[in-house]
This record gives C-alpha cells, sequence and structure tokens, in this order.
C-alpha cells in the first residue's frame, strides 16, 4: 500500500487500531461481522453467524434485503459518478470492505474520486486498513467516529473533501441505529448544511411497515443480541430525511425498485428497505 498522502493512499485517522481484531473480539457478536455474515461474507465468525441465523429465522427475507442494499450501493454510487458527475463521496456507517465498496464503484467511472469512509467500530476499522485501496489519481481516507457528531466528522472529512464542492452524503443501511431520542434529522441535516449545493443524499433504511410482522420480531432479536439497538422506520419516516431536497425519481421506494439495472431478477419475496436520492438545490 502506498504511504499516507502519496496518490492513491488510504490514510486513516486512527493508527492505533491493529490490522486484525484480536482474539477476545471473536467470541462476541460484532454488528459489522453479522451484516458480512448475512451477506455471505468470510470476515465472520461462529458468534456472529449464530446471530445472523437467528434474525433470519426471525426475518426469513433478511439475507434478501441485505444483498439489496448491496446491490442498490453499487447502482446509486455508479450513478452519481457518472450521471451527476460526483467525485467526492462521505460514506457514512461504512460497515466492513466487501465486493465493490463505494470508492471501487466511484474510481471505476472516474479515478479521480475521493472518498471518506466513517464507522465507530474499530474492528471496521482495522479490515479497512487491510484491505481498502484507492486509485493512484484519487484518495480514500477511513474515519474512527460515531456518525451522531456531525461536526467532528466534518472538519477530519476536510482533509480530503472540498466541502465547497459537491459531495454525495451516503447513509446506507445505518440510520436505524440511531434511536430518535438521537435527533437522526438534526444530524443528516447538519451534514446537508455543510454540502455546497449540488450535492447529494442517499440514504436506505429497514421499513417497519413492510412485512411488519417479521421485521419487529427481527429487531427485537437485534435488541437483545447485539451492543445496538435497532429502529426501523415508515415511508413517510424515511421520506422526511429529505425535506427541503429535490428527490429524484422513482422518490422513496423499495430498495429493488430503485433504478434496477436491466435484467435484475425479481428477489422473490418483499425488499423490506426503503432508498431515495436526494439533491441539494
Amino acid at each position: 500500500m502506498n504511504q499516507a498522502g502519496s496518490p492513491g493512499a488510504v490514510r486513516f485517522a486512527a493508527e492505533e487500531f491493529p490490522l486484525l481484531p484480536t482474539a477476545g473480539n471473536l467470541t462476541v457478536p460484532n454488528p459489522a461481522r453479522v451484516y458480512d455474515a448475512l451477506l455471505g461474507g468470510k470476515d465472520n465468525f461462529a458468534a456472529d453467524r449464530a446471530v445472523a441465523d437467528t434474525l433470519a429465522a426471525a426475518k426469513p427475507a433478511l439475507r434478501h434485503n441485505v444483498r439489496a442494499n448491496r446491490a442498490y450501493l453499487g447502482r446509486v454510487v455508479r450513478y452519481l459518478a457518472s450521471k451527476a458527475g460526483i467525485r467526492q463521496f462521505l460514506d457514512l456507517g461504512t460497515g466492513l470492505p466487501s465486493l465493490d465498496n463505494t470508492h471501487e464503484v466511484a474510481q471505476r467511472v472516474a479515478l479521480e474520486s475521493r472518498i471518506v469512509y466513517v464507522d465507530n467500530d474499530p474492528i471496521v476499522i482495522a479490515h479497512a486498513r487491510a484491505m481498502l485501496v484507492s486509485s493512484r489519481e484519487g484518495e480514500t481516507a477511513c474515519l474512527k467516529a460515531d456518525i451522531r457528531d456531525p461536526e467532528a466528522i466534518l472538519e477530519q472529512s476536510a482533509k480530503t473533501l472540498d466541502f465547497d464542492q459537491p459531495v454525495a452524503v451516503m447513509l446506507l443501511g445505518v440510520l436505524y441505529t440511531i434511536p430518535d431520542a438521537d435527533r437522526p434529522y438534526d444530524k443528516v441535516a447538519a451534514y446537508l448544511a455543510a454540502a455546497a449545493p449540488g450535492s447529494y443524499l442517499a440514504i436506505s433504511h429497514p421499513a417497519s411497515d413492510i412485512d411488519a410482522e417479521s421485521a419487529a420480531r427481527a429487531a427485537r432479536y437485534y435488541d437483545a443480541s447485539m451492543p445496538t439497538t435497532q429502529t426501523n422506520r415508515t415511508r413517510a419516516e424515511v421520506s422526511r430525511f429529505f425535506a427541503g431536497l429535490e428527490l429524484l425519481a422513482p422518490g422513496v421506494v423499495q430498495l429493488n425498485k430503485w433504478r434496477p439495472d436491466p435484467g435484475d431478477a425479481d428477489p422473490g419475496v418483499q425488499i423490506s428497505s426503503w432508498a431515495g436520492l436526494g439533491r441539494k438545490r
């Protein structure tokens, strides 16, 4: 990997984290590793797979939802980089690196794209440090921070991103971890307030009003198994995050219905997550 500051570098704001998780982490379920297990990844352990299996049993369509969320990431980043001309991405709550991460999709379209990943999980940072490689023309940075602290994140991100130019703020499958008591709408508004006109907000969010009984049951199991809680939201509640923005067609819709690629297969189940993309005028 290139040295920090050189073209193609991946910079980290917390160098004290080890390259790999310590053994002490392996028997405790970790949210990012549970998601990786649901996605069919390899960066998870028995404790994570046990929780993933329990959640999937409570909500049989869950693995379809996780895959649909990953596919949405690819489609929305590709649209932003190719159609909207965005060259800067702030990916909040990124999770473990997987196939076709934000920087890979964006830099496939435009090598000069600059990406900042943010997560508060040291395990995510450790894996990212070991795996993420940027294009030489662009830059990818990874910050350990809580997405509920936009002021600190914006300050650190400004080392990589120019907020006088449009940026895509991405909150994919992460806002459900912020309960209403922590004012998620205010946090999202703070990120958008710092962004230049022409910036975008991309969101995906578990739904409380699709497959409602299974969604509520899985959320209860999640709360009982994990250190974080899960707040599913209705379509109206997710739409509220886009207040004041130009909401692009087709609006806030199920993940698999947001601009599907030609030939995308019908998942055969109800995808119980909402997705949308808004533009700051």
